[in-house]
């Protein structure tokens, strides 16, 4: 399979093009180039910025594309639109914080989402993350309909994790509670 990852040498996106490559796919990576670019040698990198450059990705086929950096709704649209001639399937990583009410027992997909009063806000918090990334989803499937896949994890930790959400806590529990 021929797959396009938008970002792919951060966390998330560096062990999905790792599994892709182990399973015998053809990636190809879209970033800035700023983060790792000397990951991945072996692949295709293609140089551009979804706030500014899309261009290197016109004229381009792929099979699938996986996003795995889209946090601003205008962005997400921008690169759907410009992809849906050019991939069979839009994989939105989108995330659990969506859900208006995640705490909520018995969850499911047809939950609520968080909204924001003024869709156009553009600036990342814990009050603005949650219904970005539902505006995200909304943008990719607006811009290709019946092709986009949205994957909704929870907590995500491991390997490159730079924010520290969970190994803050398993290093303190280590150091006994200090």
């Amino acid at each position: 399979m021929r797959l396009l990852i938008l970002g792919g040498t951060g966390f998330l996106g560096r062990h999905l093009v790792e599994a892709a490559l182990s399973q015998g796919h053809e990636v190809t990576l879209f970033n800035r180039g700023i983060r790792n670019p000397e990951l991945f040698p072996e692949v295709e990198h293609l140089k551009g910025d979804r706030d500014q450059d899309l261009s290197p990705l016109r004229g381009r086929r792929w099979d699938a594309v996986i996003d795995t950096c889209g946090y601003v709704p205008r962005q997400v649209r921008q690169s759907a639109k410009l992809l849906a001639g050019s991939v069979e399937r839009y994989i939105f990583i989108s995330s659990i914080s969506v859900y208006g009410k995640p705490e909520e027992p018995n969850t499911t997909e047809t939950a609520p989402v968080a909204t924001l009063v003024d869709e156009s806000i553009e600036e990342i918090n814990g009050d603005t993350y949650g219904p970005l990334k539902a505006l995200c989803e909304r943008a990719a499937q607006e811009s290709m309909p019946d092709c986009v896949l949205v994957v909704r994890p929870g907590l995500i930790a491991g390997p490159y994790d730079r924010t520290d959400r969970f190994t803050y806590w398993v290093r303190r529990i280590s150091r006994g509670g200090n």
